[in-house]
């Protein structure tokens, strides 16, 4: 599946290589994040679960021999699960950006990438984390935690349906129209499907009214920071391959 009309644009598997070694790398550099600035908060936040949970008979327990997992495992996992989510979210971006290649208004394979990424990162990110923040160990009612992940996934489809809302009123008005109408009409797009997804959808309130507030803070922000190394190391990367690609076939002579 060609890209453009060209006989020496890049296929769909070419582009999707390029969008899986870009998550793969990325979802390295995002598990690095996560070990050197989220770890300490996990400790933490685990730390106070033992202490809630001490019995005095036995002077309290240890959290691996709760845990199916060692702590030791999971720090290990970690660079795996990051590295596998990179590299799925690096193969879906691909995907979109073929898929959208038609309807791009513009022939920078990198910026387009960008964009894709970036819309990614508001729409699949951020717009859930305003509405149901993550929490650490300890925290939440494991009661709730199949309403939780399916109203948190659900807000993940209703946040990128938000960003196409945006890009579909940006381009409604025309391109003839001044710039500040369209940027108004996208904003407008977005924040109309943000706003009602978030009334419409159930908030849970779990968090111990006990619980440290900088900790619970702190785990929030290393958690979007993640996120973030993950997503901007996605649009980077995929848009310097595919930059890369695109020099080196306008380079080869024609025919």
């Amino acid at each position: 599946m060609p890209l453009s009309g060209t006989g020496s644009a890049p296929t769909f598997v070419t582009v999707l290589l390029r969008g899986l070694l870009a998550g793969l790398v990325a979802g390295l550099l995002a598990g690095t994040f996560a070990y050197v600035v989220g770890e300490p908060h996990v400790e933490a936040a685990i730390a106070l679960e033992e202490a809630a949970h001490a019995e005095p008979a036995t002077g309290g327990h240890q959290h691996d021999e709760d845990a199916l997992v060692s702590r030791n495992g999971q720090r290990g996992g970690l660079f795996l699960a990051t590295a596998l989510f990179g590299a799925a979210m690096g193969g879906l971006l691909a995907t979109a950006y073929v898929l959208l290649n038609r309807r791009r208004r513009t022939v920078d394979d990198g910026w387009s990438g960008l964009l894709l990424a970036g819309g990614a990162l508001l729409g699949a990110v951020i717009v859930p984390f305003l509405k149901y923040p993550p929490n650490p160990p300890a925290v939440g009612d494991p009661a709730t935690i199949n309403q939780r992940t399916v109203t948190y996934l659900l807000l993940v489809v209703l946040g990128l349906v938000a960003v196409w809302s945006g890009s579909l009123g940006y381009r409604s008005v025309g391109e003839q129209a001044p710039v500040w109408l369209r940027a108004a009409a996208a904003v407008g797009g977005f924040l109309l499907v943000t706003g009602v997804a978030y009334v419409v959808l159930p908030s849970f309130q779990e968090v111990p009214g006990d619980f440290p507030a900088t900790l619970l803070w702190s785990f929030r922000l290393a958690s979007l920071g993640t996120q973030v190394v993950l997503w901007t190391g996605i649009g980077l990367l995929f848009a310097a391959l595919m930059h890369r690609q695109r020099a080196v076939t306008d380079a080869r002579p024609a025919g």
